[in-house]
């Protein structure tokens, strides 16, 4: 068998993943006919088509599924190699980082980090993508530097904690919820509900606030992602639970209330960010874990939001 050419790498693993020659070509801004001409190369040291037509699109064959993870750890190790441990100065490099993570952990997470770079890293270019459709296995780490969600996911790879959050429910000022003293949790079955959807599978702290106590909400809303349900909320009947900082952020310029729930039932989640182990003693990748951890320090403080004063809880034993 000929040597394999490292070159067809990169290109190896773009068409596994988008399975389609013009769309694998955008995306390396290549020409179709170099892109072919690789996928005929590939296909002659294979000795296995890779691709085949069904219907208007194409599928992996079963040889080519069986390359996609083996392709993507090649490329981890590539970069690793290539790169070297060589040391890695955030002043004068030009390198371009790449983050998964959630619409909500960016919201937080994008300005603080971003203000960090402009005063140490000017020339480094940190993008954030969603992190919706990874498995959260090392062969992700391919084709991201690092990946911010839920510990609970249980993502593989090597993590820190960056920092936890709590649910609070938002409502519009004029609310009659808000002119209650105090309030139960069974008392917020009465309102409309507006809910974060992400995913069959998916439930999360402040579903399960309501499913452990056997208790269903009236969910008249239901929307991808939280970032949209203060807009949804602001000037409407409806409630929705969701992340106190990302509350926070939405009553700057809008008309909402925060209530505030008793610690003891108080929903939280914490976010974490993973990366490969082969990463962790790379200069650059610890640089960019600590200036992440750093834009997380203050997000408290950043967003403190505005509680209404009234407290949501639970009766004993619930």
């Amino acid at each position: 068998m000929t040597q394999f050419d490292l070159n067809l790498l990169p290109t190896l693993q773009v068409l596994l993943e988008v399975r389609n020659v013009s769309k694998a070509a955008d995306r390396m801004e290549r020409s179709q006919p170099a892109t072919s001409a690789a996928l005929a190369k590939l296909r002659r040291y294979f000795d296995d088509d890779l691709l085949v037509r069904v219907g208007r699109t194409y599928e992996l064959t079963p040889f080519a599924q069986s390359l996609v993870p083996l392709v993507d750890e090649a490329i981890v190790h590539t970069q690793r190699a290539t790169e070297g441990r060589s040391g890695f100065d955030p002043a004068t490099s030009e390198r371009t980082f790449i983050i998964a993570a959630s619409d909500y952990a960016s919201t937080l997470v994008i300005g603080a980090l971003r203000h960090l770079l402009r005063g140490e890293a000017p020339g480094v270019q940190v993008d954030f993508v969603p992190n919706g459709g990874l498995r959260g296995v090392l062969s992700d780490f391919a084709r991201i530097d690092l990946l911010i969600g839920p510990p609970e996911y249980q993502f593989e790879g090597s993590s820190r904690h960056l920092f936890r959050d709590s649910f609070v429910a938002i409502v519009d000022q004029e609310n009659p919820l808000l002119q209650r003293d105090r309030l139960m949790l069974a008392d917020l079955l009465d309102a409309p509900h507006a809910v974060g959807f992400f995913g069959d599978d998916i439930r999360t702290p402040a579903d399960l606030l309501f499913d452990h106590r056997g208790l269903k909400p009236r969910e008249v809303a239901i929307l991808a992602g939280f970032l949209p349900l203060p807009q949804v909320v602001e000037g409407t009947d409806l409630l929705a639970l969701l992340p106190r900082m990302l509350a926070a952020r939405a009553q700057r310029g809008t008309d909402l209330g925060m209530l505030v729930f008793d610690e003891e039932i108080e929903p939280s989640l914490v976010e974490t960010m993973f990366w490969h182990p082969s990463k962790s003693g790379d200069p650059a990748s610890q640089w960019l874990r600590s200036v992440v951890q750093r834009a997380c320090a203050d997000l408290h403080q950043t967003f403190a939001g505005r509680p209404h004063g009234v407290t949501i809880g639970a009766p004993d034993g619930t």
